[in-house]
């Protein structure tokens, strides 16, 4: 039974998964399967960074300004006593 076949439109895709796949001494759908597993693992995981700081403000009810804190506790170093 024949494989099933991924068809590519875009030239610049097609150019690029030919180049490395001659490059690695690897099948063209090897290098795609690779690529695509790679950006799952990237990609798919993630949550945007606004739904995570609006996640964050509501689970703990604060919001801090982190920049505020760390001016309360910094002190200019007065150098070395000679």
């Amino acid at each position: 039974m024949a494989e099933p076949q991924l068809s590519v439109r875009s030239s610049k895709a097609r150019e690029l998964a030919h180049r490395l796949a001659r490059r690695e001494n690897r099948s063209i759908a090897d290098v795609v399967e690779r690529a695509l597993e790679s950006y799952e693992i990237r990609e798919a995981g993630r949550e945007p960074a606004s739904s995570f700081y609006s996640r964050l403000a509501m689970q703990f009810g604060t919001d801090i300004d982190l920049e505020t804190v760390m001016r309360k506790d910094r002190y200019p170093h007065q150098g070395v006593d000679l």
